[in-house]
């Protein structure tokens, strides 16, 4: 049974239309000078650019370099974010690890707290790193899977301190965030397993790089205070509309994507003792959307196979596993089969080989911050307005 993906070079696909292209290097390269000339260290500046560019990789631009100067630069210039943090270790048991990581960048935090977590996997099949006063940390595919790079299962959950979007179903006041999840494992070759998602239908992100663009969003990812669909993306950020969980309404599910919340919730926050959303405060106010994701808390889990079975098994079932999936027929003739994390990893390998191609405003926004060239006739502007998950 082949295990690998099939190879292939295809050309290059032409930039879409509004888009600059950019080197993976060029990029990494300035997102992490504008890292380190905040005060970042070099080593960490690099691990936090690596993980944000990764957005921009792996086709999840709502959590790549859009969120540069829109949600990091403002976090540090704020004081939210500490560039010179160093977490510290509250408790330790081994196997199990509880860390206040003291405001520190989370895009490299989540990162050394996934590594910490495999590292003690290697010595007791398991290691799980609970954090509290943590910030954003971008995708949490990305510090999922550095742990299925090692040959491990690596679970990553977050919260979203005590930024509320989100009401319970048939609830009147926002309690919670999107709360992500991610679960990554080997699967086949370069193309590994990651489910990334946030436990609302879609993660702001999604949202904003919608109103920035100009677009409307599709009727499900958000209501007004009625429950009536919202498709003009700015009513998000102008308080008049709520995010909307997996499952839709009440009567198709809505109470699963809420659930999935709540046990993030618990496992990512109330476990480390981080700010968690359902808060006394939530009750005040007008229950529109409100609150900053600060006080952040996320756990990191690995899972060792080879320390419960023999590793090499677990690797073959892993590869019979996934390539079973994608011999899976097409129900359309046309669309292949595949599983979560495949895509990206498809996208990622053409865009280190061709470039990423960045929306012409983000381009021109992040030039704005002598962070790239500027263009030839275009003018431009650095945005730094703050903003949440």
């Amino acid at each position: 049974m082949p295990c690998r993906p099939p190879a292939s070079a295809p050309a290059p696909a032409p930039a879409p239309a509004g888009t600059v292209t950019v080197g993976h290097d060029e990029l990494l390269a300035a997102a992490t000078t504008a890292l380190t000339d905040r005060g970042v260290p070099a080593g960490r500046a690099r691990t936090a650019a690596d993980a944000l560019c990764y957005g921009d990789l792996a086709g999840l631009g709502s959590h790549g370099t859009f969120n540069l100067a829109r949600l990091y630069l403002p976090l540090l210039a704020s004081g939210r974010a500490d560039p010179a943090a160093e977490p510290r270790t509250v408790t330790d048991l081994g196997a199990c690890v509880l860390l206040d990581s003291r405001r520190a960048l989370g895009l490299w935090a989540a990162a050394e707290a996934m590594d910490l977590a495999a590292e003690r996997a290697r010595r007791h099949g398991v290691g799980l790193v609970s954090v509290r006063n943590a910030t954003h940390f971008g995708c949490a595919g990305y510090h999922a899977a550095r742990a299925a790079r090692q040959g491990m299962i690596g679970v990553l959950a977050g919260n979203c301190g005590g930024q509320r979007i989100a009401r319970p179903p048939r609830g009147l006041l926002a309690m919670l965030g999107t709360n992500p999840l991610s679960v990554a494992a080997p699967a086949l070759d370069d193309r590994p397993f990651v489910l990334d998602m946030s436990t609302t239908v879609v993660p702001t992100g999604r949202i904003r790089t919608a109103a920035r663009a100009g677009e409307s969003v599709p009727a499900g990812w958000l209501e007004d205070a009625h429950g009536a669909p919202v498709t003009d993306p700015a009513a998000f950020d102008r308080g008049e509309a709520y995010l909307r969980w997996l499952g839709g309404d009440a009567e198709t599910g809505a109470f699963k994507g809420y659930g999935l919340g709540l046990a993030v919730e618990v496992l990512a926050a109330l476990l480390p003792g981080a700010q968690v959303g359902p808060a006394r405060e939530a009750l005040d106010g007008d229950g529109r959307p409100h609150g900053r994701d600060d006080g952040v808390g996320f756990l990191a889990l690995a899972v060792a196979p080879g320390a419960l079975r023999g590793a090499e098994d677990f690797r073959e079932d892993a590869r019979a596993l996934f390539t079973t999936l994608t011999r899976c027929p097409s129900s359309d003739g046309g669309t292949m089969v595949r599983y979560p994390g495949w895509w990206e990893a498809e996208r990622a390998h053409a865009r280190r080989r061709d470039g990423i191609p960045l929306p012409a405003h983000l381009y021109d926004e992040l030039a704005g911050l002598g962070l790239l060239p500027v263009r030839d006739g275009a003018q431009s502007r650095s945005r730094t307005r703050g903003g949440e998950r």
